[in-house]
């Protein structure tokens, strides 16, 4: 599979929205708090000036991973799984050592809440990905435990 990531056009809007704010309030703000806490005086034991120099790394570590993500985004519908096969975008039935699990294969930004989410670089992810219904397939948990797991339905986010 291609290493795309699959997004609603909601989630794409909604992750732009996200963008947009971070580099224009969020960076002025940021920037204000940092010259706030210089005119303090000495940076070395200005807690202030710390802290705002942290978030603004977390900013923008936050921009250049949705800046990646948009850049390399896949927008639009997932495939059909009128073929049965386990693709991104995909909301998942399996039965994972004897419980049956619902959730949905691909971004955590696509969904909405409602749902755990897995991504196909996951373990889980990569056992199930090109899986077909009635498929049994396993991965090893990071306890190093190999986990079976029966796909039972596959359908479209």
């Amino acid at each position: 599979m291609s290493s795309q990531t699959w997004l609603t056009q909601e989630a794409a809007d909604r992750l732009r929205s996200e963008l947009d704010h971070l580099t224009n309030e969020a960076r002025v703000d940021v920037v204000r708090k940092i010259e706030a806490a210089r005119a303090e005086g000495d940076l070395k034991e200005n807690c202030g000036y710390h802290a705002a120099r942290e978030e603004q790394g977390k900013i923008e570590a936050r921009i250049k991973q949705l800046i990646h993500m948009l850049d390399n985004a896949h927008i639009g519908t997932p495939p059909a799984s009128a073929d049965g096969l386990v693709g991104a975008g995909m909301i998942v039935t399996a039965d994972i050592a004897g419980d049956e699990s619902k959730f949905l294969l691909g971004s955590r930004e696509i969904s909405s809440g409602d749902l755990d989410v897995y991504s196909e670089k996951s373990p889980l992810g990569a056992a199930v990905l090109g899986a077909k219904i009635g498929d049994t397939v396993s991965f090893k948990a990071p306890s190093g435990k190999e986990i079976t797991v029966v796909i039972k339905s596959v359908e479209n986010y």
